[in-house]
């Protein structure tokens, strides 16, 4: 029996029933349409629309359906209902009969399934935030096990300069790390409610919609109906994020797939991850890659299809809007195979040094050195420029490269020139030179993967519940710092000194409560040091202290601080995050300000160290 049967007189046909019906696909949303459901049996209950005991019985079925969809993930998909909606309430009657008939009092299906979706994507966002890490870290290994090999850059697919393997692989790292702070920001558009909105009015009962949102672990309710029920912009939004990171993935994959060709010969793929021809034995197929590169279309694809569903598209709900999760659940599954098996092949990739070198050093990639070096000698960037295309195609006439010309020859178009310029034009002269920031010389790239390190420890803090420190979490902040001081491991702070520096903490979380924090105190020199770093006795072990400080040093970072100190006893937890010992008493703010306060100050048993970003 359908949800909306009583002014039909008549059964609707088989052929509308089979292409109207979504429960062939949407049946994915039930353990979320469980937890909306449970949510709003509470605020019936608050409402005074159901009793106690109605909420109770009402709870326990949606429990028991919640273990047998555990179960049989697919179950909904052999019973017939209309959507997944219908099908919940069907069996709720099943269970409790009329009970189960009140569940859906004062909502209605729209609000309903923006606020599945909306959870669901929210859960799809964390898992393929933590694929997208993983991808990250792939890569960041990848550049410090081949930091030393040099390879050809490219332009117009043709080679232009040499560049570190590294380089090439934090050039990645960057579009990646773009990705996840995309992917955060639609996490945080999403994170509102539109339950309660009812069909697109409203609901005509007395919800705490804000109170019905925090049951759901959302952060607000949304403020409008009609936008609410009808809003996808989470779903374009996260869609639009999906394409650029799968365009990005497909430009690796290029890569990849050139460098490991007969013509480039610079990466060798193992045989894990390559495939052979039937017909050809000598193939080595790099068909990961390819297929990555295959799959950025179908997710961009869906994109498009989600903007024209909803262009011209009236206020409020229409059917069309059924049309936002075949292409939306498609697209979440390629991404995050894509990210995975990026993930997994990297280190099946083996660099061959010798030939990457040699490629760089063909192709006449010195000759912007060489112009360089004219201009050192005075000479007009753009005379120089052409001399220097000059001195190209005499080694070109001459079939050597441009570092095997005689002196005679290079006085030929420029006499000024010396013996110099052949150290100049080597290749390792060539990466030294470039170490402007974000350079490829060899100092920037070993500061760049310090950095991109900072940067992906800090992401991985943040999903292990850590976050900025609010008002509210004052008091737990108070009571961290208050127990440690007893220890004698922290100065002691009053309570009013935490709220108004609370914009410098940072707490992490364990089932929803507040089991750390630590701070990032400013100076007025610039200098920044971590400090009130503190876990709840019983979760040290777990990772959650490096997890709070790490996020402490991606804010330093965004802050573009060049330097964090920290005064400490548990020195030997900080060399395990990459800081170095250094002479605390160059820490003249440091002595002047808190070390007077401090009982030990004449007889101090810190360790001063630092880290440089």
């Amino acid at each position: 029996m359908s949800m909306w049967g009583g002014r039909f007189e008549a059964p609707t046909a088989e052929l509308f029933r089979h292409f109207n019906d979504s429960l062939p696909f949407d049946y994915v949303l039930a353990p979320y349409e469980i937890v909306a459901s449970k949510a709003w049996v509470t605020a019936l209950t608050h409402a005074g629309i159901i009793t106690s005991d109605e909420a109770g019985a009402l709870n326990r079925g949606l429990d028991e359906l919640a273990v047998e969809l555990e179960e049989q993930p697919d179950r909904p998909v052999r019973d017939g209902a209309e959507d997944i909606h219908s099908w919940v309430e069907q069996q709720l009657q099943e269970k409790l009969g009329a009970v189960g008939r009140k569940l859906h009092t004062g909502r209605s299906r729209n609000d309903l399934v923006a606020t599945d979706l909306r959870l669901w994507l929210k859960a799809q966002s964390k898992s393929i935030q933590q694929s997208l890490l993983g991808t990250i870290s792939a890569l960041l290994n990848f550049a410090n096990c081949w930091e030393d090999a040099c390879m050809p850059g490219y332009t117009h697919l043709q080679r232009a300069q040499p560049v570190l393997v590294a380089h090439w692989a934090l050039a990645y790292v960057e579009m990646l790390q773009r990705d996840h702070k995309r992917l955060q920001s639609a996490l945080h558009h999403m994170n509102e409610s539109p339950l309660g909105c009812g069909a697109l009015a409203g609901t005509g009962l007395n919800i705490d919609r804000e109170l019905l949102a925090r049951e759901m672990e959302f952060e607000s309710a949304c403020a409008n109906s009609l936008d609410a029920v009808s809003d996808r912009d989470f779903v374009v939004e996260f869609l639009s994020v999906a394409s650029l990171s799968m365009v990005h993935l497909s430009r690796l994959a290029e890569d990849v797939v050139f460098f490991s060709s007969g013509e480039a010969g610079f990466f060798k793929l193992g045989d894990a991850i390559s495939s052979g021809s039937s017909l050809m034995p000598q193939k080595k197929n790099p068909d990961v890659f390819e297929l990555v590169r295959g799959k950025t279309g179908r997710v961009s694809g869906h994109l498009n299809a989600m903007l024209m569903t909803l262009k011209g598209l009236p206020l409020a709900y229409n059917k069309d809007l059924q049309e936002d999760k075949e292409g939306l659940f498609d697209a979440c599954v390629q991404w995050q195979q894509s990210l995975d098996i990026i993930s997994y092949s990297l280190p099946h990739i083996e660099v061959d040094e010798k030939a990457c070198l040699q490629a760089a050093e063909l192709g006449y990639s010195n000759a912007t050195d060489l112009a360089d070096y004219l201009v050192s000698l005075g000479v007009p960037f753009r005379d120089a420029h052409q001399q220097s295309g000059r001195l190209v195609l005499l080694a070109i006439d001459k079939e050597v490269a441009l570092q095997e010309l005689s002196l005679k020859d290079f006085h030929k178009i420029n006499p000024d020139i010396t013996d110099s310029v052949y150290e100049l034009l080597s290749t390792e002269s060539g990466l030294a030179a470039r170490n402007a920031l974000g350079g490829t010389s060899r100092t920037q790239v070993k500061q760049a993967l310090t950095r991109a390190s900072v940067q992906f420890n800090a992401e991985k803090a943040e999903l292990k519940q850590v976050r900025q420190a609010r008002l509210s979490d004052v008091d737990d902040i108070y009571e961290l710092i208050t127990y440690w001081t007893g220890k004698g491991e922290h100065l002691p702070r009053p309570k009013a000194d935490i709220m108004q520096a609370i914009h410098t903490f940072a707490v992490v979380e364990q089932d929803h409560k507040v089991v750390g924090c630590a701070a990032l105190y400013v100076y007025g020199t610039g200098l920044a040091e971590i400090r009130s770093l503190g876990l709840k006795p019983g979760t040290e072990g777990k990772g959650l202290g490096a997890a709070v400080v790490h996020f402490l040093m991606g804010k330093a970072r965004e802050l573009h601080f060049k330097r964090v100190i920290v005064l400490t006893r548990a020195a030997d937890f900080f060399r395990r995050l990459g800081f170095k010992e250094t002479d605390k008493n160059k820490w003249p703010e440091k002595v002047m300000k808190d070390c007077e306060l401090c009982p030990r100050r004449y007889n101090c048993d810190e360790t001063g160290l630092e880290f440089w970003l």
